[in-house]
């Protein structure tokens, strides 16, 4: 059976189609985690905390949908950074008026607000715009113990490369 070129253009074309995979509403189930942070190193434990948030650990993630859980991150007051990266590394925010740009330390914004620490760390590592904006709703930081997601019962999420060493 000899095909003529155009059917075989045609029975080519019917292969190589593949379409962009959309998760609806309804296959989307979120699940919620708790991390302890005491003893990790930050940076490690934000990579895996926004991969989570992202939803990039399901199969049916799609990067222009929210299909990540809910992270709860506890003992956040408790986190470490390496090689004296918190004395060094500098946080900056601006009032907005002339000559209002103010400066502090890591260190100092850890000890004044430990929850805006880590959460100004895993939000550098989300979309930047809308989509990065609702997937830090799910984010939920306390520098204690103690949290008040009880009700959802959040299963426990192993982040074994951010042991501090």
């Amino acid at each position: 059976m000899d095909l003529t070129s155009t059917e075989k253009l045609q029975n080519r074309l019917e292969i190589d189609v593949m379409k962009t995979f959309t998760p609806k509403a309804s296959e989307i189930t979120r699940e919620w985690h708790i991390v302890d942070a005491e003893g990790m190193i930050l940076g490690r434990l934000c990579t895996e905390v926004a991969r989570v948030l992202r939803g990039k650990h399901k199969p049916i993630f799609a990067p222009h949908i929210d299909t990540g859980d809910h992270v709860i991150i506890v003992n956040a007051d408790k986190v470490v950074m390496t090689s004296g990266k918190e004395s060094r590394q500098m946080i900056y925010r601006h009032s907005g008026y002339p000559g209002g740009l103010k400066s502090e330390s890591f260190a100092e914004l850890l000890d004044r607000k430990p929850a805006d620490a880590v959460r100004r760390s895993v939000r550098g590592m989300l979309p930047k715009g809308r989509l990065g904006r609702q997937q830090m709703t799910k984010l939920k930081v306390y520098a204690g113990p103690d949290h008040p997601h009880q009700a959802q019962s959040p299963t426990p999420l192993a982040v074994p490369g951010a042991a501090a060493r």
